[in-house]
Parts: structure tokens; C-alpha cells; sequence
């Protein structure tokens, strides 16, 4: 009972966890625009942030990880490059911009694209299965449509303001014409979020190619915060060239962004999806977004007094039913193990069946010798008891 118990406890943990990243993900949206509406520059918080998950990240790893690393080689090294460039670099920059020309609300919706984004990669570079002779493969294809279109709407439609009982007292016309953004800010936010989705997809399928070779989550996360703070800094100093004043960070909402950004979003966001990669594959990771964009509409129209208008509920609406439409079609994908797992498990049976096989042989061997032996010693008894015998 308590073996049933725990076999369907494990069973909805990579759904704890990915609802957990969420969570925390919609905190780091809040902060974070918070932090950019005070004039914090977005690569300062980029290196400040991955800078922070290296310091409390690496003690970790090096004491959990030290039977289970591997050594490091020239090809895992390129790998941990192009992951720190395209996720700590370009995709939390651009997310960061985008977020700037329009809400916090709009970007955690906009994001709602990326696990499509990413069921396309993972079906080019057969990391997914498709057969478009099967329901359910037809409902993933469907919803990846859906996402795209969802997000289009949120885009380009804008529609009337919702107003909600407890933003009509909060909010004030300094407010509202801060959060307002107009159609050619929506439009240019909402390509550097796209694009951006496009390299955190990337980020993600070549994270789980790397944890094949590289099976050490915490290390891995480590690295990647490490390369990201050098390759952030780069980007940083190039962009803000001359502009000393955007380092400086006092005790407020900055270093409060940074802190959390770092040690929830970065460090245990890194280790806890490649946990989930390892069980569930990357479109799993990224199949809960939508949970993210509720979290944030919520928080942001208490804390931030964003505006929320009737396009981007509807887009909103239709990228969540698209989303689902994928999970759905994805859910006889869990019933098994991925790919290389069972793989792994075939061959590790296959292993166990023919050492049986070879003990079972073994086994009768020693038994045939053993009762060819007992034969030849009661035979040599019977003889000599007849030699002894007078005629």
C-alpha cells in the first residue's frame, strides 16, 4: 500500500514542479517590470541576476554532484556556451525589452507561444512523435496553430478596457496612461518576446541533448549561470557603454528583483526543468505557461494597476485552449518513458534475460554433472559389491 502510495505521489511530481516554476516565473514578471518601470537597465539585471544563482547555486553542486558529474570536455563546453548565450543573453534581454514597451500581463501572455514553438523544433528534429494518421497527433498540430493564433490576437487586438472591481479604486489617470501602450509599441514588444521564445525554445531542446552527455543537473546549472554572468557582461558593457549609473543598486526593489530573479527563476528554474526534461521531455516543460499568464494578470492588476483589455482576454483564452489541445495530444506520450529511457530499459532486460539464461544454463550443467557422478559412483559400488560376492 504505502509502495501504491508513493508509485502515484512520483507520478504527479514533474506536475508539482512544473507548477512551481510557474509560480515562480510570475513573481519574476511582477518584480521585474516593477524594477524596470524604476529605470533599471535590463542588462544589468540580466548579469546581476545569474550572477547571484551562480554563488548559491555552486555550493550545491559541487557537494551533490560530486560522484555524478562527468568530466568536462571541448564539445560539452561549446554546448554550455550556446546555452548561456541564448537564454540568460539574448532571451531574458529581449523578454526584458519587450516587457518594457508593453505589460508584464502581455509578456507572460505573449510567452504562452514558446511550448508550440517548441513542439515544432522537437517534431524537425524528431525529438517528438508525430503520425497525422492519429487523433491525438492531430490535436497537437491543432493546438500549435491555436497558440500562434492566440498570441496574434493578444498582439493585434486590443479592444475595450475591462475594468475590475478592485483596480476602479486603485487605479488613477497617471496610472493608466503609463500602463497604456499604443499599437506600434504592442507591435515591436511583441516581436522581441516572439523571437525571444524562439531562442528559450532552442535553450531547451539543446539542454536536454545535453544532459545526455552531461547528466548532472545542479553542475550544469552552474555553468550555464556562470557563462551567462561573463556573456551578460559583455552584452552589457557594449550596450551601456559610458553609462556607469546603471550598476549602481541599493537595498529596494532592484536588488529585491535580482535576488528572487536569480535564486528561484535562474538557479532551481535551470535544475528543476532539467529534472522534469530528463522524465517528461521538453514540451512537457513548457506546457504550463498559461498558468504563469493567469498568476501575473492577477498580481499585476493588484500590485502594478495594469490595465486589462477584452483582445488579450480572448487571445489569452485561445492560446490556453491551443496549449491544452497539445497536452491532450501528448498525454499517451507519458504513458511511456522517452525514448532513450526505454531504450535503455529494453537493453538492461535484455541484459538481465540472458545472464538468466546463462545461470539457468550453469545451474542444469552442474546438475547433470552432479548426478552423472553420483551414477558413476553408485555403479563403481554395485561393482565392487559383486566382485566381493563368492562364487
Amino acid at each position: 500500500m504505502e509502495n501504491q502510495g508513493y508509485g502515484v505521489l512520483g507520478k504527479f511530481k514533474p506536475y508539482f514542479a512544473a507548477i512551481f516554476l510557474q509560480v515562480g516565473l510570475a513573481g519574476m514578471d511582477v518584480l521585474s517590470k516593477a524594477a524596470l518601470n524604476q529605470g533599471m537597465s535590463n542588462y544589468t539585471l540580466v548579469v546581476y541576476r545569474h550572477a547571484i544563482a551562480t554563488v548559491v547555486m555552486a555550493p550545491f553542486a559541487a557537494i551533490l554532484d560530486k560522484k555524478v558529474r562527468p568530466k568536462m570536455t571541448l564539445p560539452i563546453f561549446i554546448k554550455i556556451m550556446v546555452l548561456s548565450l541564448l537564454e540568460p543573453v539574448i532571451d531574458q534581454n529581449l523578454y526584458y525589452v519587450g516587457m518594457k514597451y508593453t505589460t508584464a500581463t502581455f509578456a507572460s501572455a505573449m510567452y504562452n507561444i514558446l511550448p508550440a514553438i517548441t513542439f515544432l523544433m522537437a517534431w524537425i528534429l524528431r525529438l517528438e512523435k508525430v503520425n497525422l494518421r492519429s487523433i491525438r497527433s492531430h490535436g497537437k498540430v491543432i493546438g500549435t496553430l491555436a497558440t500562434v493564433a492566440g498570441a496574434m490576437v493578444m498582439t493585434l487586438m486590443k479592444g475595450p478596457v475591462l475594468e475590475l472591481f478592485w483596480t476602479k479604486a486603485g487605479i488613477n489617470h497617471q496610472a493608466a496612461a503609463k500602463n497604456g501602450t499604443d499599437l506600434h509599441d504592442v507591435i515591436k514588444g511583441g516581436l522581441m518576446i516572439t523571437v525571444g521564445c524562439f531562442s528559450n525554445a532552442c535553450f531547451i531542446i539543446l539542454q536536454a541533448v545535453t544532459l545526455e552527455t552531461y547528466p548532472a543537473e545542479l553542475s550544469l546549472t552552474v555553468w550555464i549561470c556562470l557563462m551567462g554572468t561573463l556573456e551578460g557582461t559583455i552584452a552589457a558593457l557594449i550596450m551601456e557603454k559610458g553609462n556607469a549609473a546603471v550598476w549602481a543598486i541599493k537595498w529596494d526593489t532592484k536588488l529585491l528583483t535580482a535576488a528572487y530573479s536569480g535564486i528561484v527563476c535562474t538557479g532551481l528554474g535551470y535544475y528543476i526543468q532539467g529534472v522534469i526534461m530528463k522524465d517528461r521531455g521538453p514540451v512537457f516543460v513548457t506546457a504550463f505557461s498559461p498558468l504563469c499568464m493567469v498568476i501575473v494578470a492577477i498580481m499585476s492588476s493588484f500590485i502594478l494597476a495594469e490595465q486589462m483589455y477584452l483582445g488579450r482576454v480572448i487571445g489569452a483564452i485561445i492560446i490556453i485552449v491551443g496549449l491544452y489541445f497539445v497536452l491532450w495530444g501528448k498525454r499517451k506520450d507519458y504513458k511511456s518513458p522517452p525514448p532513450l529511457i526505454q531504450q535503455q530499459q529494453i537493453e538492461a532486460a535484455k541484459l538481465d534475460r540472458a545472464n538468466n539464461e546463462n545461470d539457468s544454463f550453469d545451474n542444469q550443467a552442474i546438475t547433470i554433472d552432479a548426478f552423472s557422478r553420483e551414477t558413476s559412483i553408485r555403479d563403481e559400488k554395485l561393482q565392487e559389491k559383486s566382485e566381493s560376492i563368492p562364487v
